[in-house]
């Protein structure tokens, strides 16, 4: 793992220090692909908050991360994902931006979590 004082802000985690993390529980795990990807496969017990509009959806701004980071919780960790770690580095960058400590940015997205042979929900 990175050391906590990383420039970014947010610690970059490999699909199984992930797993480690959601295994010790009172984690938020924050999916922020779009509905479609989302539906696909997902970690069991995400949620999903969109960061962009990419792969063709057509999310209005207000049902963006920016718009809904509200619906974080601020008193947990929070492991963020995508598909395969470009925007959930940008994600983690948002939530830490906003005053969020303890964000995770999963490696290689859901791609390296099913590679590495992680359970997903179809």
């Amino acid at each position: 793992m990175q050391e906590e004082d990383s420039p970014s802000g947010f610690e970059t985690v490999n699909v199984d220090e992930a797993r480690e993390l959601i295994e010790k529980g009172d984690i938020f795990i924050l999916d922020v692909r779009t509905p479609a990807e989302f539906n696909e496969s997902h970690i069991e017990g995400a949620t999903l908050i969109p960061v962009t509009n990419s792969g063709g959806s057509n999310l209005s701004p207000d049902q963006l991360l920016e718009a809904r980071i509200s619906e974080v919780p601020r008193d947990k960790k929070i492991l963020v994902y995508c598909r395969s770690g470009r925007r959930s580095a940008a994600a983690s960058q948002i939530l830490v931006d906003a005053g969020y400590t303890g964000v995770y940015n999963m490696e290689g997205g859901i791609n390296e979590w099913i590679a590495a042979g992680h359970p997903v929900v179809s």
